[in-house]
């Protein structure tokens, strides 16, 4: 069963910024789709199953910019 959730991304401002976090985000084990949106300031991530909001936080910190915590 897949899992889908939003977070909130700080300091992501252009395309960019979205092809960064793409790029890290979805080279995390189980990750099939990843979505980021500049202007909501948000990365939608869709895994097999759930990851830890640290794995994700860590893959973002690694394309520069900070994960704020899941959206509302």
């Amino acid at each position: 069963m897949s899992s889908t959730v939003t977070y909130t991304v700080s300091g992501m401002s252009c395309g960019h910024c979205e092809k960064a976090i793409n790029g890290e985000v979805s080279g995390l084990p189980g990750v099939t789709a990843v979505a980021s949106d500049a202007k909501a300031g948000t990365v939608t991530v869709t895994a097999e199953s759930p990851l830890s909001d640290e794995q994700i936080a860590a893959a973002v910190d690694e394309a520069g910019y900070e994960l704020v915590g899941r959206a509302a």
